[in-house]
């Protein structure tokens, strides 16, 4: 039981870290983005992924469009576990390709 809770542990973590990183790299959405990881927060975050989710699928509409279903995505994660070695390793990959594709931007 000892072990399965430090590999959740240290998966959130390893999902937090990633949004912390992300967060830097748009600092105007950093104190949002803090008040979303509040742990209060979860009733307001959890319908909120649904709905991104949802409007990502009509992602073909002018206003609604397919980045909102990865941000979803993210902020389910933050309370289903099984979410976020996925979404953690998917990040790093992303961060990783925007830094070959640009060789001036960091990537993070």
């Amino acid at each position: 039981m000892r072990t399965a809770e430090k590999v959740l542990c240290k998966e959130e973590q390893r999902l937090r870290r990633q949004i912390a990183i992300m967060s830097r790299r748009f600092p105007r959405l950093e104190r949002f983005v803090d008040r979303l990881l509040d742990p209060k927060m979860r009733h307001v975050r959890l319908p909120l992924g649904i709905l991104l989710i949802l409007a990502g699928f009509v992602g073909f509409l002018p206003v609604l469009g397919f980045w909102m279903l990865p941000l979803g995505l993210l902020l389910l994660a933050l309370d289903v576990p099984m979410l976020r070695p996925p979404l953690a390793a998917a990040m790093i990959r992303m961060r990783r390709l925007l830094r070959r594709w640009w060789p001036g931007n960091r990537g993070g």
